[in-house]
């Protein structure tokens, strides 16, 4: 029988790998189609199931691209030496293999995206070309714009309107590449805003656990230039903006713009959303004890996000 030191440090180690594969997150890759379908259901509109399936299978080839990438640049400038013990670099002590799995998953999801595109329309892999650009932006040389606090924006513009654009796309019934649809940006932004608010949230609640590492590496997260007190205090402000875009258009649109009542269903994220905001306004100095903020943000953005995917598509029920 193994000694309970040893049986110990393979659960630890279980557990380092459960935190370095960041399954839940995968959640902020698949959202954008899924409101697009929700959205197209409800509607009356057709839904390409196989289109569908293929940009949902991309989606989290693409994001996996991010997460590893983002191990390995930050590898680079020593950020996660000592605070981040599950990233895989770290847990594999190979930088070169993280980097070949990340261009694979890169080309991978390139390639399925670009068989989407081909069976939609060609601005679907462009669209989703602007949102890798994005997420090399943010983490990448020389740029590191999440290095200098502009990660948020641009997580907002690649989750928002530039992947709910893709997907409204996507699930469209196929048109002739020469005469493909227009870009449904109105669309997209009413529909994506929201969400991709509550994404957002999500990487601007991943920085308060960190702040000293970031600092002493030169990484100027928001929560480093605000301080936590005061990044603290514009969480409940995320959450109110996310669900004013999505309430607006059930409670004060146009009639005939109106969204269905049912889509008030993201609300559904509330509770862990309150329990975010009692968590960083009470302990927002201590990081040990808020080191899993992302996750209740995450868990904010999956239940609503879900709740308005399906409150959009119930509407076609209710005349």
């Amino acid at each position: 029988m193994p000694e309970p030191e040893v049986v110990a440090s393979r659960y630890a180690r279980r557990q380092l790998w459960t935190a370095a594969i960041k399954w839940p997150m995968y959640a902020v890759a698949v959202m954008p189609v899924l409101l697009a379908a929700g959205w197209r259901f409800g509607r009356f509109e057709p839904v390409r199931l196989d289109q569908l399936l293929l940009f949902l299978l991309a989606a989290v080839l693409l994001l996996a691209w991010e997460n590893l990438a983002n191990d390995v640049f930050d590898a680079d400038t020593g950020v996660d030496t000592h605070g981040k013990p599950h990233s895989l670099v770290n847990l594999t002590g190979r930088r070169d293999r993280v980097a070949a799995l990340a261009n694979g998953c890169l080309l991978l999801g390139l390639a399925l995206m670009a068989l989407v595109a081909w069976r939609s329309s060609a601005a679907v892999l462009l669209l989703v070309l602007a949102c890798c650009a994005l997420g090399y932006l943010y983490q990448g040389p020389p740029f590191r714009l999440g290095y200098r606090g502009l990660g948020e924006p641009l997580c907002w513009l690649a989750f928002g309107p530039l992947a709910t654009a893709a997907g409204l796309l996507a699930l469209a019934p196929a048109a002739p590449l020469a005469a493909g649809p227009a870009v449904p940006w109105a669309e997209a932004l009413e529909l994506g805003s929201g969400a991709a608010l509550a994404t957002t949230l999500v990487l601007f609640c991943s920085h308060f656990h960190q702040v000293e590492e970031d600092a002493a590496h030169g990484k100027r997260s928001p929560v480093v230039h605000l301080g936590p007190a005061a990044a603290a205090a514009l969480v409940p402000w995320f959450i109110a903006a996310t669900l004013a875009f999505q309430w607006a258009p059930v409670l004060v649109a146009p009639a005939a713009q109106r969204w269905p009542l049912t889509a008030l269903l993201g609300a559904i994220g509330l509770p862990p959303a309150r329990r975010l905001i009692r968590l960083l306004s009470q302990h927002h100095h201590e990081p040990e004890r808020i080191s899993g903020s992302k996750f209740l943000a995450l868990r904010f953005q999956a239940l609503n996000g879900l709740g308005l995917a399906a409150g959009l598509a119930l509407g076609r029920w209710l005349g």
